[in-house]
């Protein structure tokens, strides 16, 4: 089963710094751009880019089925990390550097900042939904070391403000550490460690805990009773597809597939996947190119 092209950023950028990037709840690619940067090693991963200097205005780049929009977010004075799209033209970024721990910003249609608040330390996900719903999910570091983190999954509004925070129940592990997420308009899908089941959340605070098989999957997409799980399996292979019905209790493997790359080639390194319902969306080691998974063409076997 092969990936496809979603989105790539024109060339007429290939001179700036990609800070941070992401395909929002619309199906739009995000992309914010730092006129002037450096790239600084980061002991946990990747070199990550740096403006040179501060305050600066930083391009915010779509492409929304390849029509190209750019709009300036003016005066940034930390370094976005996550980004995600909001209702009515917002913008929010998960950012390092931010004073008093104000990490996260919401940037109004005309390019200034609104609202600050702070999001929790060991952001580990950041995803709004088209109903004004932003939740973020969390690592062990913050679980164990901020209040805000230590519910493992918090639900916002789209003005920053906290609405809800996982707390599980008698018999079932609490969050450690988010490993995959999925956000559709006013539901999350979230598989954490320490035993990795497969948490369902609706915004009204509804809960549903499944057993899962797969363990330690990377990425999901998710429609009706299906759900495409990327990674995982007792050998761990990070380009095994496995696709699942859910039923009131657990999830079921039906069928397995190897995910390729668009033109056949091996899948191999991937950074981690962003889950929009039933899209599963992808880049590699640039986040120049975005490549998506669409559940719906899957075939649908028989159930066990």
């Amino acid at each position: 089963m092969a990936l496809r092209l979603h989105a790539l950023l024109p060339h007429q950028y290939d001179d700036r710094m990609v800070l941070a990037s992401t395909v929002d709840a619309w199906g739009r690619t995000l992309w914010l751009l730092c006129p002037d940067g450096d790239l600084e090693p980061c002991p946990y991963g990747p070199s990550r880019p740096r403006p040179r200097r501060y305050p600066y205005d930083a391009l915010l780049v779509v492409s929304d089925a390849g029509r190209i929009q750019e709009r300036f977010l003016r005066d940034l004075r930390a370094v976005p990390h996550r980004m995600d799209a909001l209702p009515n033209g917002r913008l929010v970024l998960e950012c390092s550097g931010a004073v008093d721990q104000q990490n996260a910003l919401i940037y109004g249609r005309d390019g200034r900042m609104r609202r600050t608040f702070a999001l929790g330390r060991a952001v580990e996900f950041m995803m709004a939904d088209r109903r004004n719903n932003l939740w973020s999910a969390y690592g062990d570091e913050g679980v164990y070391s901020d209040p805000i983190s230590a519910a493992g999954l918090v639900r916002w509004d789209s003005g920053g403000n906290q609405r809800w925070g996982y707390s599980a129940r008698q018999g079932v592990e609490y969050i450690d550490t988010v490993y995959a997420f999925n956000v559709a308009d006013d539901v999350a899908w979230a598989m954490y460690y320490p035993t990795f089941p497969l948490l369902e959340v609706q915004a009204n605070g509804r809960v549903h805990v499944r057993k899962n098989p797969v363990g330690r999957f990377r990425g999901m997409a998710i429609q009706g009773d299906r759900i495409l799980m990327l990674g995982g399996g007792p050998r761990d292979r990070q380009d095994r597809l496995h696709l699942c019905f859910v039923t009131d209790d657990e999830v079921t493997v039906v069928a397995e597939a190897e995910l390729t790359m668009p033109n056949g080639a091996p899948l191999k390194r991937y950074a981690r996947p962003v889950g929009r319902g039933r899209f599963l969306y992808l880049h590699g080691k640039s986040t120049r190119q975005w490549y998506v998974l669409d559940t719906q063409v899957v075939g649908r076997p028989g159930r066990p």
